[in-house]
Parts: C-alpha cells; sequence; structure tokens
C-alpha cells in the first residue's frame, strides 16, 4: 500500500487535497512531510490548567488550520470541537476531546514519519 493510500485509510481526504493542489501528488506529500513538525511545534496535553486555556486555543486553533488545508479531516473535525469548547468556557469536554483526538494524531503522524 502506498502513502496516500495510508492516509486515506486514517481518514484523510487525500483526493480533496489532491484536487485543490491540481493533482500535485509530490507537493502535497512534501507539504503533509511537515505535519509532523507541526504537531511538534504546537503540543497540545488533555492536562492543560484553567492558566493555559488561551495558550490551548492558540495552539488547537493552529493545528486545526494546517490540518484543514492539508485536508487531514479527522484532526481538522477534532481540533475544530477542542477550540469551539474552549471558546464556550467547557474545558472538562476540550479534555475529553483531546484524549481521544490524540490516538487518531499519533496514528497519522506515524504514518507520515514512516515515508
Amino acid at each position: 500500500m502506498d502513502f496516500l493510500d495510508e492516509l486515506k485509510e486514517l481518514g484523510v481526504d487525500t483526493d480533496k487535497a489532491l484536487k485543490s493542489l491540481a493533482g500535485k501528488t509530490s507537493l502535497y506529500e512534501k507539504l503533509v512531510k511537515k505535519f509532523p513538525g507541526m504537531v511538534n511545534d504546537y503540543p497540545v496535553s488533555p492536562d492543560f490548567s484553567d492558566d493555559e486555556i488561551n495558550d490551548v486555543i492558540e495552539k488547537t486553533h493552529a493545528l486545526k488550520g494546517v490540518a484543514g488545508n492539508l485536508a487531514i479531516t479527522p484532526l481538522y473535525n477534532g481540533y475544530s470541537d477542542i477550540v469551539q469548547f474552549l471558546r464556550e468556557g467547557k474545558p472538562e469536554q476540550a479534555k475529553e476531546a483531546l484524549k481521544s483526538l490524540l490516538p487518531v494524531q499519533e496514528d497519522i503522524v506515524n504514518c507520515i514519519e514512516r515515508h
């Protein structure tokens, strides 16, 4: 199975991403391979305190944007929910959503790093 097929199996909408890049597979692969670095640069943990909420909003919003641009749909949807929970003053729901999302993110990042 090739790289894009593996990403598809993880819920990444590679067809949508390629359409937005005029079918340029090599460009998409180059861009998506930068995503693990972004995850490392913007680490989020479900153990955040109330004092860290603004920082978590900033990081999750950034990750949501990049995931959306790369059509990494599961992460885009998950981070969208987390940002919304935090902006609505629901940190406990955000923490639970983050706990569910991080294993999905790990699987996607691991797939990218293998290639």
